[in-house]
């Protein structure tokens, strides 16, 4: 064994602690066997997701048939056994465990026959995607009722006459006490669990689609799970902290699209207040920029229709205000130019933007005083008062985004992957921007985006200077719609020209410098070098900006440098992309692009088997087949190994004693 320089002061302290886990040289010998072996199994599965939107159903269809993964793996093991039909029910079984049992129950004559059979194709299922895997990690994702059961099913040999027989009573036996369907259920979810490693979710949970607040309940059980904060996300963080104007602007975008489940059935926000202040306001207005955008099925009825461009027009014009107030007490955000309605001459009814004059489409607004366009009314004021409440005693709303404080950052960096949802700031020349982040504070790269992190988290502890504090919750606004923002990068966020000004030029939102040179090789090395990102095989991967594969774009830019995952799960975006989203799957191989076409339905899904048509493209493939030694756990475990090697000889050299295992 080779030995490296051993600091007595330094590294006996450490060593001593580290003896208490292995108290003997046999310990630290097997646990060093151990570790030296999970190096040599292949890596992991991870798979990255971006911008699902509240896309629940997809989302939750993507995770349970692993982007395609379980279909290519039952087509592994039964292509030359099965007929298509068999391998797609096996295949939605495993989906759908429990909702498939009651439609076969409907109709299958020899219901025990069926469950002898579905349960031994389970287990052949279930060994190949654990085979990577020591029995100690498939046995932690196992469930106790059936833990025992599933491993002695796992590890017998079924070429063996003897054992083939002790494995059909196994069988026989789960089918005879009547726990067929309960074990069917538990060995379909330790599929599910065990055939994606790790999940990345590259920001944007939250806004359009309905599910936003289901899909972080299917994620809080998940053990292997980061998220890379969106601009969406740090939205509803702003609400969940108090920052009002976020509130305004997450109810916004509810109404914009007529989906209000998120909000009111998901977090039990009463918006019946905003609904009778609207409709007292602008009884009189039809508010025809302010109609929804319906997604899907449109099943509103006029009058609801009505309703809610009322109410998308109140919280919109009180948002406003509100986002001018927080430019206002934070001058150097240089955000002046966003406060429209100090624009507005109500006479001519035209709007001043960027040195031109506009006509309005309209031009009423009731709630708004000409000398004192910012300040709320006394409706108003109650109004937010209420609102502002509701949020802040939203027990699921918090937890949900503690939850994403503790899965996630503005950006991470996992095995040689530079991760995060949108842009970083750069000047025209290619270079890192300076960002002011407070006055007189500014950061670049990196440290920008850890600093960042830090004033979000900061808003959440009631311990922090009142005045940083309510200075960070302000920033959230910031981080929202700001230009230099990571989140956003844009030079502004045209909400008031799209509802009130004709013009399509004043609806122009230039990008940043970041997406105008991303498809340089040299702008994402410089990047990946700034991060500190090191290997041959490394990347930069983010979201936020649909590929518009119907145009010809590509995902894969910048030599490969770069992947922009952000397909479109969400359907507003359907038709613009062309496609329903990507998965992009980085297993022990190398990276496969997953593109899905739009998923109907959970119903069609289990009824007719229907799945999410998927194809894959071979984005980057490795010469060799990729370990654990190559990952930053291999790195881990390599570090473990070396103190352990340290503590044998600090055994063997009577530097530290060994102590005798209790009998």
């Amino acid at each position: 064994m080779k030995r490296r320089h051993y600091d007595f002061n330094k590294d006996k302290r450490y060593l001593e602690l580290l003896a208490q886990s292995f108290p003997t040289v046999a310990d630290a010998s097997t646990e060093i066997i151990n570790l030296q072996a999970i190096l040599n199994l292949p890596k992991g599965t991870e798979h990255f997701l971006a911008d699902i939107h509240g896309e629940n159903e997809a989302f939750q269809h993507v995770l349970k048939n692993a982007s395609g993964n379980i279909k290519r793996k039952v087509k592994e093991l039964f292509g030359n056994t099965l007929r298509e039909s068999e391998m797609r029910e096996l295949c939605t079984l495993i989906y759908y465990p429990e909702q498939k049992l009651e439609l076969v129950k409907q109709y299958e004559e020899d219901i025990d026959e069926w469950y002898h059979l579905m349960i031994t194709r389970l287990v052949s299922v279930c060994k190949e995607v654990s085979g990577k895997y020591t029995r100690s990690k498939v046995h932690k994702a196992l469930p106790d009722d059936f833990s025992y059961i599933i491993q002695e099913l796992l590890h017998e040999r079924t070429d063996d006459a003897d054992k083939t027989e002790y494995v059909s009573a196994i069988i026989d036996t789960i089918i005879s006490t009547g726990r067929s369907d309960d074990f069917i259920t538990a060995i379909s979810t330790v599929i599910q669990r065990l055939i994606i490693d790790q999940l990345h979710l590259l920001g944007d949970i939250y806004d359009r689609g309905p599910g936003a607040h289901i899909i972080l309940d299917t994620l809080k059980p998940l053990h292997r799970w980061d998220i890379q904060w969106g601009n969406h996300d740090i939205l509803w963080m702003g609400a969940c902290a108090g920052n009002d104007a976020c509130i305004c602007n997450v109810i916004r975008i509810a109404l914009r699209y007529a989906n209000m489940t998120t909000i009111e059935d998901g977090y039990g926000i009463n918006l019946v207040p905003l609904a009778t202040f609207a409709m007292d306001t602008y009884k009189n207005d039809p508010c025809e920029e302010f109609l929804p955008k319906v997604l899907g099925e449109d099943t509103l009825t006029d009058k609801q229709r009505t309703l809610y461009a009322q109410m998308h027009k109140a919280i919109s014009v009180i948002q406003f205000k509100l986002e001018a107030q927080a430019i206002e007490r934070n001058s150097w955000w240089m955000m002046n130019d966003r406060k429209l309605l100090n624009n507005i001459d109500f006479k001519k009814q035209t709007c001043h933007i960027d040195g031109k004059e506009y006509m309005m489409s309209s031009c009423n607004f009731p709630t708004v005083d000409p000398s004192q366009p910012n300040k709320l009314t006394e409706e108003e004021a109650t109004l937010m008062r209420g609102l502002h409440h509701s949020f802040m005693i939203c027990e699921k709303l918090h937890k949900h985004i503690r939850m994403i404080l503790r899965h996630g950052c503005m950006y991470a960096v996992i095995n040689n992957n530079l991760l995060f949802h949108a842009s970083i700031p750069l000047n025209e020349n290619g270079t890192l921007k300076d960002v002011e982040i407070s006055p007189r504070q500014k950061y670049k790269g990196k440290e920008l985006m850890h600093q960042i992190g830090m004033i979000v988290r900061s808003a959440f502890q009631n311990d922090s200077d009142p005045e940083e504090r309510k200075q960070a919750i302000d920033y959230f606004l910031y981080l929202w719609c700001g230009p230099d923002s990571p989140l956003f990068d844009k030079s502004k966020m045209a909400t008031f020209e799209r509802y009130f000004i004709k013009e399509k030029d004043t609806h122009h939102e230039e990008k940043g410098n970041y997406f105008k040179l991303r498809d340089k090789e040299e702008v994402m090395d410089m990047l990946l070098d700034a991060f500190n990102v090191k290997g041959e095989n490394r990347h930069v991967i983010n979201g936020h900006v649909p590929v518009h594969v119907v145009k010809g774009e590509t995902p894969i830019k910048a030599n490969g440098k770069l992947m922009v995952i952000d397909g479109g799960f969400s359907e507003p975006y359907h038709k613009e992309t062309g496609i329903a989203g990507y998965t992009l799957v980085y297993h022990s191989r190398g990276f496969e692009l997953v593109q899905h076409e739009p998923f109907t339905s959970t119903i069609d899904a289990i009824r007719q088997g229907t799945d999410i048509k998927s194809t894959t493209q071979i984005v980057e493939m490795s010469q060799r087949r990729m370990r654990v030694a190559d990952t930053d756990k291999g790195r881990e475990i390599k570090q473990q190994i070396t103190d352990l090697e340290e503590l044998l000889y600090a055994y063997r050299h009577g530097i530290i004693t060994e102590r005798e295992q209790k009998k």
